[in-house]
């Protein structure tokens, strides 16, 4: 059995020290031990343990619990996360009771047995690698969030379009109402939801991006819904899913018009009870979250096409956001450019650069097929490669989409396997067991390659 994390234990009987550091230790990575609960702080602050096993009891002749509730209470203080199992040599329920109210996570009744011992301080430590779990997500969230400050320029702009969008946006956030985000590749459905988000009053809370189109079936449940210790193979530990991180948050299901018809299923399912049960285990955990999805696919006429369940679409659809594509609001076009090339000049060290009115004018009359994100790679390619501080229209490459078929042989290799993606995707309608066949490439390889080539 794998060893992991560690525990404190606090009790004046040397014996009793003794006995549990043999027995703990073949089960947790560390055991630290403690005689005199006056060096509690200095002993959580030097060990910083995952679990604290408290006895109640400590002066002689008295066997009131006031000493241990009077430690547990200091321990909480210290840290009210620290999950604290209390020992005591009385089968005492009202002083277990008070225990408990006081932040005690359970108890442990002497003498003990080790099997229910050791099941009872798992658990807690279960719950506590699971709270750090939760704790880092949020605590990237908030860099994330951090950054969406930085980058709300993407979805800003003067034209109507926009206007229009950020009002509905605006009108959407306040509610826990379903948000469907739809629009083509690059149009930056991402940073809507977390602008949505932002502006909720779940802000403070994580929001959880779920990539639905790189989920294998075999993993599905494991990834959302979470799974107990050894419910398959691979499964070392407990571990909490998607939908319990994000609890009290918003779930941003990224790209779910790729969604397997047997997997939207077991997710309508979810949805409907807002109940998980994880992989392994028969008790169901209730969620509170914002649910938010994206997809780039028509998903009306996917469910004309059986491909997809209408009961499902009008569950994830009470508001549907359909965000404009680059050629639709081009006279957000300077705005965007300038914001990413001020982001860019930083990131290389080449603060002070600018564009020319040459290089505006080029930038604004192209199509931009690859919508925000395209432009904002084409700006930082300009940035790299230009030693000048004034960008020109010279300084800026981009292929009229119907010309490239005519210049096939001045192309790189990339650029012609992204070419035929293209031309797969539209050939079988987005449909990636079709476009991996007619390729002869898996599934995840045709998804890393959409990922790399910016189609996803």
């Amino acid at each position: 059995m794998m060893k992991k994390g560690s525990i404190l234990v606090v009790d004046d009987n040397k014996n009793v020290l003794s006995a549990l550091q043999i027995f703990l230790n073949g089960y947790f990575e560390r055991v630290f031990l403690l005689s005199n609960p006056g060096m509690l702080h200095t002993a959580i602050r030097e060990n910083n343990p995952d679990v604290i096993l408290l006895d109640m009891n400590y002066s002689s002749g008295i066997n009131t619990g006031n000493e241990g509730l009077f430690w547990l209470s200091e321990i909480k203080k210290m840290n009210p996360d620290l999950p604290v199992v209390v020992f005591t040599a009385y089968a005492d329920i009202e002083l277990a009771v008070k225990a408990l109210k006081a932040g005690a996570c359970d108890f442990v009744v002497k003498p003990w047995d080790n099997a229910k011992l050791l099941a009872t301080l798992q658990s807690a430590l279960m719950l506590r690698l699971s709270k750090n779990e939760i704790k880092k997500l949020k605590e990237k969230q908030d860099v994330l969030n951090s950054e969406l400050g930085k980058s709300n320029e993407i979805c800003r702009g003067k034209s109507k379009v926009m206007q229009d969008l950020l009002s509905v946006i605006r009108k959407v956030a306040l509610t826990d109402a379903n948000v469907l985000i739809t629009g083509e590749n690059g149009t930056g459905k991402e940073v809507i939801a977390r602008n949505i988000h932002m502006l909720s009053r779940r802000k403070n809370e994580t929001l959880v991006r779920v990539d639905m189109g790189a989920i294998t079936e075999s993993l599905f449940e494991s990834e959302l819904f979470g799974h107990i210790k050894g419910s398959f193979t691979d499964a070392k530990t407990d571990r909490a899913g998607k939908f319990e991180a994000a609890d009290k948050g918003t779930l941003f299901l990224d790209e779910i018009g790729n969604l397997s018809y047997t997997l939207q299923a077991k997710l309508l399912v979810v949805l409907q009870s807002r109940q998980i049960v994880r992989v392994g285990s028969n008790i169901s955990m209730p969620v509170d979250i914002r649910l938010i999805s994206a997809t780039n696919k028509d998903l009306f006429k996917s469910v004309r096409n059986g491909e997809f369940r209408e009961d499902l679409l009008y569950r994830i659809n009470t508001i549907q956001i359909e965000v404009p594509s680059l050629r639709e609001r081009k006279e957000d076009i300077s705005s965007l450019a300038d914001f990413f090339l001020e982001k860019f000049a930083k990131k290389y060290n080449k603060q002070g650069m600018s564009l020319s009115d040459s290089a505006t004018a080029k930038l604004e009359s192209y199509s931009w097929p690859g919508n925000v994100r395209e432009l904002e790679h084409t700006i930082e390619k300009a940035v790299i490669l230009s030693d000048k501080p004034e960008l020109q229209a010279d300084d800026f490459f981009m292929r009229p989409v119907e010309n490239r078929t005519s210049i096939i042989e001045a192309i790189t290799l990339d650029e012609m396997e992204k070419l035929l993606i293209e031309k797969a995707l539209k050939k079988y309608d987005k449909n990636i067991s079709a476009i991996a066949s007619e390729l002869g490439i898996t599934r995840p390889t045709l998804y890393s390659k959409l990922k790399k080539y910016g189609l996803s």
